[in-house]
């Protein structure tokens, strides 16, 4: 792989593919830039096991160093899985081109605990990456969207080289910098340029020399006049003269290769004999009204179609395939009789729809007459059916039901051809209207032979001593067409098609459509003709325009441009594409890799439409974001290093790119501005294209104000230009517009070469504006054009003055054109018999345009004498960002070490805090900033700007409500820096004022400039210090974070949003130590913030898994200081007022004890660390906090410990400290009374009661109304699975440290004062774990376990609770027992508890998160609501918080147990990579979730099925820090294995 190249290229095109394999690249089109010296590469990025890693590789068909483009040979990557880390995979780009890649994988099978018969590997579909071609003349690097491009009709050009020079030199001086000529082979008969003869000859007429001349003019073109060449290239037709098809009929449709076009053929040979005979039936044979018309029309049914029996191609021949069946009846030839069982009993129907589906042959093929037939013998088979066997005194009743039969077959292909019918009759009638009446046709007059009364649709080669030896059919061959609204994918002339005989196509008499295939092998000469063909045009020509794109078949393209490509790697690929479908636009866009698509700015038909179409081309809006960043930030991190970058490496986001266009002011098919508008639109129309951010074009005429358009075909005059004979220099004069042409094409070409792709469209009335700028330097051009379209004489109204806020101008000039558009005028034009001359017309400049110039704006005036046909061009600049590209270079610089002295406590009031947290830190002074009609951002710190402008960044989004309160003020600037350089006065954040001084410096730089680019700016500060921020965190971090991919580095992150200091909150009653608030914003102050439970379970993944353990090690100290009663309080309350109503809260601490003991470095020192007693040891007595008593006693962690097991061996019984409402005025007062004692026959730990709920389903009953207030939602008294689970790990723990000498307490004492090894206890709950937890599959083996049958609700799962206070809630299935699994897997049988885990996996799990119950459950309620206060007893003030919400934090937990027994029961390195999938596709969800959640976190819970829930945290601490548990396991489960 590239991935680990040191000499990375400085520039990177970043491209993740989905777990599907597909593209993540907004809209899906990759269009990359042109190729580099040293080359960019793309840079793959795939999670290390998605879907596509299970025996995966990346197949890329670009080509390596050296190699030569082949679009079958395709460069495979390995994909080598790695669940902790994205896999990247550089490919460098060496030339342009269409490439494609695909992907090849074993698919990830559905998840079961039996055993499965493997998938078969797949692939993806293939997917394309277009890169630019690289142009240059003399030197110069033209870019797709500075071309200039001037089309001609070659034929007209004159005398070669003589005229030709001419025009060429004309065309060059106006600073057109591409010619496009229409074909230059030898032409047909027709004599139109797109007919061409021989496609492997030059039209002699033009170059006497043939391809001598060609090469050069060319020379010349690119040496003497700065222009590339360019020309259309014609695949699908040939001329219907052509030579070449006389020895090769096989190259077009006929008979032979296509006989489904015998009909057509018919009915077309009918048609025009019916045209002949007219007269003879009495019919008029000139058409001069309507009336004539629907004569005509009415004698076609009668005098031509009933003559052809058309009707004939679509039906069975009812007398030749009834009497077939009943000849096999007879003679009792049968087959299919098992189908025809009872057929006696058949209605009709069912006996026709049995021959249609049995014995019907051709159904869907249209071929010769009745070529639609029965199979005799399964007809027969259902005669046998019916009139048992063949019986000679039964044969004519056999006759006369089959011919029923078949006379029923055949209606519907009667509907058919009957609908059919009609649409030939409408097709006919509406061509001939427009051949014959139509104002806008051409009214062919009468119908004779030169004039026929329909165009043919077939070419009749001659018979000749050539064609005379290939057989008769073959000798009809199908000409070329459009038809409207056609599918661009499928063949109008193939077997599915019947266009042809409907009369849908709009034929071209002059071209014959040529017949590929599907491959090379299918036609043979013609694939090596046009071959030939192609790679003699690429030799010249640096542009082919593919004619009638859209009908030229998808493959046959792709096969011609590789050839063309292979002669001229960087060739420009322009195309007509009317598919009439913007998708179908981008497929053949993407497959041919086409440089831009053909647009008409003469399709507009008023100055709206123009002001639309100039919009859709003119880049993106002044002011646009910033998209790229520099390596080293939040998402290039892992891909820097990965790659061995360095932090200069520029990493591009693919940015959504829409069809890029050639956007021509006229083309030579279009009607000019004189005919379709005003000719004074000439200027304004051509002015208005060339400010465009895309290649733009023209063609002759144009400039010369040609009256109308040329008829390319017939038209025999050849140009003239007065622009081919003088100087053309810049301003007013006679003849066209060429000289201001020539300022326009300047201004394009230097504006598309450097990059000015930032536009703003104004239009108003009959004016449109246009200003485009640089989106660095800001300096730009302005353009005024006053429309002109019929009917506006000379104008009413005056533009409203221009303001270019904060901006500078200078006029180039202004000037109006006149045309003299009189009878008289055209008529000269018109008689002119050998030249195709312009209307007579001036260019003149407009005095009167006032500039007047503020210190803060210039305001344009226009004079009031800017007729309809008026421009004028400005330059303008911003004084104030003169030095720009400075500005931008100085917002992205010095970040890295602004927050190179930021500590994760630091970051955390840097990137985050929520609003409870920023009040808190501030004394209420601060709260996070409110955008006017966006809202509160989520935090204070940079995450919340980033969050709100991250989608506006991305998707452009400037007319957000955030990028107006930039222009209106700097409120906001000032409010990021205040808060820091405030908090910075304090000890604790003193390192906050480099920041502070890094974004007030580049804030200052970016009030100076103009308002409206403040958010563009203001954006590419934030992201700058954003991923600053980012990148300092990673560094904090520990290599796993670094190194691993960046749903990892996310959930790290969310250590930072959850620490740091407050106020209100502390480990230490005595100072301010920075602490975990449990969620953000709810769980995040005062004693909300600090939960026992909470802290514990997220601590291993947030801090140890992180490296974070000075922050692991603060609050297992801090919390072990406040032991009391063998517990740990649930609420820390800064060790003050500590609550000990917790009875799973221990044991998840001491889990945490033993994680940090193996995982720290120098863990188990721990153990021997002193801790200050908040409380006596082994006393209950309750005293303040600032009792003598507090904290005058110290132990070990080792003793705390201890402590904890002990207290639990011999039972605990006490009642709650200030029991009573003041404490918790939910609770009745039992609730308050909390007993924890072993059962030592089992080993298990019980406790609780039904009035308090002392585990983490600890929701209370809250409603008066509904009767349950008191009553615990989930009371989970009785033994609950993770606590044993917990104290199995605790034991096992312990037992080895004491045996390792590392432990100094062998044991417990009991109630009873009996001793007991740790080794022992947890042998007894060893032995006793399955026959106490475990639902048997079988209820034959239920006599096995401690289950009472009439109770079970699910089997094959572990018992949610044992003996608790309600029998059937042990029996719910709920999502606590993975953790059990998770840290004592040694309690459970391997194969029960996979078969438990695909039972949570099939009925709990959702896309984030896992439902508190199951489904099927009576009390299952998935909506939690908390503010609900109905009669509803189960939901009532959110009763339900744990009885089907779904919860994100044991996710992680069950993830965790997934992974553990699935690579229990895995041996090849292909099943464990399967293991690590199953678990990457079960993350999906919590990926989407973090990257979309403005919190940048996992949230507490959702509703059912992920839906979101209102009263959720929207991001909370043990969602994510279970998760990283998760990647943790995964490294050491990896290295083990």
């Amino acid at each position: 792989m590239g991935s680990k190249n040191l000499s990375m290229p400085p520039e990177v095109y970043y491209l993740p593919l989905d777990d599907a394999g597909h593209p993540d690249v907004p809209g899906g089109y990759i269009y990359l830039p042109p190729p580099t010296e040293p080359p960019y590469v793309i840079r793959f990025a795939i999670e290390g096991t998605s879907s596509i890693c299970r025996e995966g590789a990346l197949w890329v068909n670009v080509p390596k160093e050296g190699q030569k483009f082949n679009r079958h040979a395709f460069n495979e990557y390995k994909l080598h899985p790695d669940f902790n880390q994205i896999i990247f995979i550089d490919v460098p780009i060496y030339f342009a081109g269409a490439f494609a890649f695909y992907t090849t994988y074993t698919p990830l099978p559905n998840f079961t605990s039996a055993e499965t018969a493997p998938p078969k590997p797949t692939r993806t579909e293939i997917f394309y990456v277009d890169v630019s071609p690289k142009l240059t003349v003399k030197g110069t690097l033209l870019p797709i969207d500075s071309l200039s491009i001037f089309s001609v009709i070659s034929k007209l050009m004159g005398e070669y080289p003589k005229d030709w020079e001419r025009h060429l030199q004309g065309i060059g001086q106006r600073e057109y910098n591409m010619v496009h000529f229409t074909p230059l082979m030898q032409r047909g008969s027709s004599n139109s340029p797109y007919s061409m003869y021989d496609q492997l000859t030059f039209d002699p007429a033009c170059f006497p020399n043939g391809e001598n001349d060609v090469a050069t003019m060319i020379k010349s073109m690119e040496n003497n006049h700065g222009l590339l060449g360019l020309t259309d290239v014609v695949w699908n037709h040939t001329a219907n003269n052509s030579r070449w098809l006389e020895e090769h009929p096989e190259a077009g449709y006929n008979l032979e290769t296509a006989p489904w076009l015998e009909a057509a053929l018919e009915l077309d040979n009918a048609l025009l004999q019916y045209g002949t005979d007219l007269a003879k039936y009495g019919l008029p044979t000139e058409l001069k009204s309507a009336d004539d018309l629907q004569r005509v029309m009415d004698g076609m049914k009668p005098h031509c179609l009933d003559l052809v029996n058309v009707w004939e191609f679509y039906v069975v021949k009812v007398t030749r395939d009834a009497q077939a069946a009943v000849d096999a009846w007879m003679s009792g030839i049968t087959s299919a009789d098992s189908q025809v069982d009872g057929a006696t009993n058949w209605s009709l129907s069912q006996k026709v729809e049995f021959l249609r589906s049995n014995a019907l042959i051709g159904a869907n093929e249209f071929a010769g007459r009745f070529h639609r037939r029965i199979d005799p013998h399964v007809a027969a088979a259902l005669l046998t059916s019916t009139h048992g066997h063949g019986n000679s005194n039964l044969q004519q009743p056999a006759l006369e039901a089959t011919t029923q039969w078949l006379n029923a077959l055949n209606v519907p292909y009667y509907q058919e051809y009957d609908a059919d019918v009609l649409v030939i009759k409408q097709q006919v009638m509406d061509r001939v209207r427009y051949l014959r009446l139509d104002d806008n046709g051409p009214k062919l007059g009468p119908i004779n032979k030169q004039n026929a009364f329909v165009e043919s649709y077939f070419t009749r080669l001659p018979l000749n001593e050539t064609t005379k030896k290939h057989n008769p059919r073959a000798l009809f061959l199908v000409n070329n067409g459009w038809v409207w609204a056609a599918d661009a994918m499928k063949d109008n002339a193939g077997s599915s098609s019947r266009t042809y005989l409907r009369r849908q196509v709009i034929v071209w008499g002059d071209c014959v459509k040529l017949r590929y295939g599907r491959r090379p092998e299918d036609n043979p000469y013609l694939w090596d003709f046009m071959t030939r063909y192609t790679r003699l045009m690429a030799k010249y020509f640096a542009g082919f325009r593919i004619d009638n794109c859209h009908s030229t078949p998808l493959h046959v393209a792709e096969y011609l441009l590789d050839q063309a490509r292979d002669v001229r790697p960087d060739l420009a690929v322009f195309a007509e594409l009317f598919t009439g479908d913007e998708k179908m636009d981008y497929v053949f866009v993407k497959r041919l890799g086409l440089s831009a698509l053909i647009r008409e700015a003469m399709q507009a038909w008023s100055t709206q439409e123009v002001s639309r179409l100039v919009h859709m081309h003119s880049g993106r809006p002044i002011g646009s974001f910033e998209v790229d960043r520099i390596a080293g930030g939040k998402k290039n991190t892992s891909s820097a290093a990965a790659s061995g970058a360095e932090s200069t490496e520029i990493v591009h986001d693919i940015r959504q790119s829409p069809v890029h266009a050639l956007f021509m002011d006229c083309t030579h098919d279009n009607e000019v501005p004189a005919q379709k508008r005003d000719a004074r639109d000439t200027l304004p129309n051509a002015a208005l294209v060339n400010m465009c951010a895309c290649a733009t074009g023209s063609v002759m005429g144009y400039d010369e104000i040609y009256p109308r358009l040329i008829d390319l075909v017939s038209e025999p005059r050849l140009y003239h230009s007065s622009f081919s004979d003088h100087e053309v220099k810049v301003g007013a004069g006679r003849g066209g517009i060429g000289r201001i042409k020539k300022l326009l094409n300047q201004i394009h070409t230097f504006m598309g070469r450097h990059g000015y792709d930032e536009t703003f469209i104004h239009h108003e009335g009959e004016y449109i504006t246009v200003h485009r700028i640089h989106p660095k330097t800001r300096k730009g051009y302005f353009t005024v054009a006053h429309t002109a379209f019929p009917g506006y004489g000379d104008g009413h109204g005056i533009l409203t003055p221009v303001h270019l806020s904060g901006t500078k101008a200078k006029l180039i000039g202004s000037w109006k054109l006149d045309v003299d558009v009189s009878e008289s005028a055209k008529q000269a034009v018109y008689n002119d018999k050998a030249f195709l001359r312009g209307l007579p017309s001036s260019v003149s400049d407009l005095p009167g345009v006032d500039l007047v110039v503020n210190e803060d704006a210039t305001v344009i005036r226009m004079p009031s004498h800017f007729p309809p046909g008026s421009i004028a061009v400005f330059e303008t600049w911003i004084p104030s960002t003169e030095h720009t590209e400075g500005l931008d270079q100085l917002v992205t610089a010095g970040a890295t070490e602004a927050f190179s002295n930021s500590s994760l406590v630091d970051l955390s009031f840097i990137m985050y805090r929520s609003e409870p947290e920023e009040r808190d830190t501030s004394d209420g002074k601060d709260g996070v900033y409110t955008i006017p009609g966006h809202g509160p951002l989520v935090y204070a710190g940079l995450q919340g700007w980033w969050s709100c402008l991250r989608d506006v960044v991305r998707y452009n989004q400037l007319g957000h409500p955030i990028c107006n309160h930039l222009r209106e003020g700097t409120w906001a600037m000032d409010y990021i820096v205040g808060r820091l350089n405030r908090m910075a006065t304090n000890k604790q954040y003193s390192s906050l004022l480099k920041p502070a001084a890094w974004l007030s410096s580049r804030f200052d730089a970016i009030k100076q400039i103009p308002s409206f680019l403040r958010p563009r700016y203001f954006a590419l500060a934030i992201q700058t210090a954003y991923d600053a921020a980012w990148a300092r965190g990673m560094n904090l971090f520990n290599d796993d974070v670094q190194n691993g991919q960046t749903f990892v580095q996310s959930l790290a992150m969310i250590s930072v949003q959850m620490t740091g200091y407050m106020h209100s909150a502390s480990l230490d009653p005595f100072q301010s130590v920075p602490s975990m608030a449990a969620g953000l914003p709810h769980f995040s102050s005062s004693w909300a913030r600090c939960w026992g439970r909470d802290i514990f379970i997220s601590l291993r993944g947030l801090y140890l898994a992180t490296g974070r353990y000075a922050d692991a090690f603060n609050h297992i100290m801090a919390f072990a200081s406040v032991l009391k009663h063998g517990m740990i309080p649930n609420l820390l309350s800064d060790g003050k007022l500590p609550r000990y109503n917790s009875r799973d809260s221990i044991w998840f601490f001491l889990q945490t004890v033993q994680d940090y003991t193996k995982m720290a470095p120098n863990g188990l020192d721990l153990l021997r660390d002193r801790v200050r007693r908040r409380f006596l040891p082994y006393d209950d007595t309750y005293f303040d906090f600032d009792d003598p008593r507090a904290y005058s006693e110290e132990s070990t962690i080792e003793d705390i410990v201890q402590e904890a097991l002990q207290r639990h061996a011999t039972g605990l019984s006490f009642r709650e400290a200030n029991a009573g409402p003041n404490l918790d005025m939910q609770m009745k007062d039992d609730g308050f009374n909390i007993t924890v004692r072993v059962d030592w026959k089992t080993g298990i730990v019980f406790g609780g009661n039904q009035s308090n709920c002392g585990t983490w389903m600890d929701k209370m009953g809250e409603s008066t109304k509904a009767g349950s207030k008191g009553v615990p939602g989930t009371p989970r008294d009785g033994a609950p699975i993770e606590i044993t689970g917990l104290l199995a790990s605790t034991l096992r723990w312990v037992a080895e440290l004491y045996e390792q000498g590392l432990y100094r307490y062998e044991g417990v004492k009991t109630d009873t004062g009996d001793f007991v090894s740790f080794k022992a206890w947890a042998s007894i709950l060893q032995d006793n774990f399955e026959r106490c937890y475990y639902i048997p599959m079988n209820p034959s083996d239920d006599a096995s376990y401690d289950v009472d049958s009439a109770i079970v609700n699910r089997r094959g799962i572990y018992k949610d609770l044992y003996k608790s206070g309600k029998l059937y809630e042990d029996y719910q299935l709920r999502p606590n027992f993975p953790i059990a699994m998770t840290v004592a897997p040694q309690l459970f049988d391997p194969e029960r508890a996979l078969g438990a885990l695909e039972m949570a996996d099939k009925y709990l799990r959702g896309p984030t998160g896992m439902a508190t119950l199951d489904p099927s459950d009576l009390n299952y309620r998935p909506y939690y609501v908390n503010s609900e206060d109905s009669n509803d007893f189960s939901t009532a003030k959110g009763r339900n918080y744990h009885q089907g919400p779904e919860w994100i934090w044991p996710t992680g937990f069950f993830l965790r147990a997934l992974l553990k027994f699935d690579l229990m029961r895995k041996t090849t390195k292909a099943e464990r990579t399967e293991a690590f999938q199953q678990i990457t596709r079960r993350l999906e969800g919590c990926k989407i979730a973090i990257r979309d959640s403005p919190w940048a976190g996992l949230a507490e819970l959702t509703q059912k099925n992920g839906d979101f829930c209102g009263d959720s945290s929207p991001t909370q601490a043990w969602s994510a820090g279970c998760l990283m548990d998760l990647f943790y396991d995964a490294k050491e489960l990896t290295r083990e294995s």
